[in-house]
């Protein structure tokens, strides 16, 4: 393959990320464009840098191992206008609560959920699992094989972070002590006292 300038490469980073209209993961831009991983990366956070300092409509963003085109957040509302989309639902309380549960504590249960919460979360689960927020991802070795939850990218699109280290730290638990999901699917306080 021929050696690409500088500015080609950019080019032909753009055309691949435009196509996709996807997250692109970085092993596929590599060999796409017969880049190492280093230089690659330096590329994409360049353009990525660009689009935000110069305020383009578009936005680069890395979540893990994957780059996406998306369009800037601040114009958000006259893209909504011009293709005359209404504004995705609000995801409820109840959502947000079992969304965070499984945020910070995943992979979990239903039933970690509902203890923690003091209800069912059946329907809730089954509308985050719907909206591709949240996905199972096995199940627990104890009798029963509940189902294990977790995020998924779309979550981590949703809320701009991106990885789960990017969450903010939980209220209310403290550096010595956390919840942990026992075997039995019981909750214990790790806590000093």
């Amino acid at each position: 393959m021929e050696i690409l300038e500088m500015n080609e490469i950019e080019a032909a980073l753009e055309g691949i990320l435009f196509a996709s209209g996807e997250p692109v993961h970085i092993d596929r831009i590599c060999l796409a464009l017969d880049l190492d991983r280093t230089t690659a990366e330096l590329v994409l956070q360049k353009l990525a840098d660009y689009y935000s300092f110069e305020r383009r409509g578009i936005r680069l963003i890395r979540m893990a191992d994957t780059w996406q085109l998306c369009s800037a957040p601040e114009y958000a509302d006259c893209i909504r206008r011009a293709f005359e989309i209404r504004k995705p639902a609000k995801l409820s309380q109840p959502a947000l609560e079992v969304l965070t549960i499984v945020a910070y504590y995943q992979p979990t249960t239903r039933a970690y959920i509902d203890q923690i919460r003091g209800v069912d979360s059946s329907y809730t689960v089954g509308l985050l699992l719907e909206r591709h927020m949240i996905e199972e991802c096995g199940t627990l070795q104890v009798p029963g094989r509940p189902r294990l939850y977790r995020t998924t990218k779309e979550f981590l699109r949703a809320f701009h972070l991106s990885s789960l280290e990017d969450l903010p730290e939980m209220p209310g638990l403290e550096n010595d002590g956390q919840l942990r999901l026992e075997n039995d699917g019981t909750i214990s306080d790790e806590t000093n006292t």
